[in-house]
């Protein structure tokens, strides 16, 4: 029998890039304590009934040691956060990765657990986010104008979409989902990764790769959970962490790449916008990107450029 039980969780399927993320730490953790801790995965929260919110009210209060969770969801609480929202910050995933594992995710996480309690221990993939929809191709903005688009909880995504012309439909995943399939929303923005994982290709034919945002989940724990290991035991779990980030990452990458063509091959139509279609989407969007920099420190912005 274990001596420790250091419970993770998720909202995703199990065979997703963030369901090998889980598989790979619990894994890493198992064989580096000889199986004096076990990890037990509780992969997808949506499929209890309960929405991906629920996770970090588990975290803190212990009953999960740790979870991945969309830091769009955390912005309200953790202004800094709301950085990683800005449309058009990375320009790739190498740049966003770099400044996530340096001064700037360093940044955010103390942001984070000043104003949350729960300690941050790295950041996941959550890759650029894309537009699909129901109704027909779409190239500029004016193809999106009085589209109903499911979003995240979250203002900044909310005053994005409007500036565009169509209108933001904010609710929890689970809800999005349900409306979707009953055509009460036209369109939803999510990565190719999440677009499949929660059924969405098969409600949508069109989709357009704006990579309009990039998404970090970050992964978040419970500091007496940790306080509670030998200090030889945080160092199994923090080593862990690292080998999870880094299969995760590359899982999503080679998803993003797979589902490409996959998605192409079974009937779905996608708009790859010139460089002239993409610059009208962040005009579009410049009056959220000015208000998020007289809303936030320079310095942020700064190291998020510099990476």
């Amino acid at each position: 029998m274990p001596d420790e039980l250091f419970g993770v969780g998720g909202y995703a399927p199990r065979d997703t890039s963030h369901g090998e993320g889980l598989d790979a730490f619990a894994r890493s953790v198992e064989a580096a304590t000889g199986g004096r801790i076990s990890v037990p995965i509780r992969w997808n929260i949506l499929d209890e009934g309960r929405p991906a919110a629920d996770l970090l009210d588990l975290v803190g209060t212990g009953e999960l040691a740790m979870c991945y969770f969309s830091t769009s969801y955390l912005g309200h609480r953790v202004e800094e956060l709301n950085l990683l929202d800005c449309p058009y910050l990375f320009g790739d995933l190498d740049q966003a990765h770099r400044a996530l594992d340096g001064q700037l995710g360093r940044a955010l996480s103390h942001a984070t657990e000043v104003r949350t309690g729960l300690v941050v221990l790295g950041y996941w993939d959550n890759g650029f986010r894309h537009l699909t929809n129901r109704i027909h191709p779409v190239r500029v903005p004016d193809d999106v104008h009085g589209m109903r688009v499911r979003l995240q909880p979250n203002r900044i995504h909310e005053s994005m979409v409007s500036a565009w012309g169509a209108v933001p439909v904010a609710v929890d995943l689970a809800r999005g989902i349900d409306l979707m399939r009953t055509g009460e929303v036209d369109a939803q923005e999510n990565p190719l990764a999440n677009t499949v994982a929660y059924g969405v290709h098969l409600l949508h034919p069109h989709a357009t790769l704006t990579g309009h945002l990039y998404g970090a989940r970050g992964i978040y724990a419970n500091p007496d959970r940790l306080a509670s290991l030998s200090r030889s035991d945080r160092d199994h779990v923090m080593a862990a962490v690292e080998t999870a980030v880094a299969v995760q990452r590359r899982r999503a990458a080679e998803d993003e790449e797979r589902l490409l063509r996959q998605l192409s091959e079974t009937g779905t139509a996608f708009v790859v916008p010139t460089a002239e279609e993409r610059d009208e989407f962040h005009r579009r969007s410049m009056p959220v990107i000015d208000r998020l920099r007289s809303e936030l420190s320079p310095v942020l912005f700064a190291l998020a450029e510099e990476a």
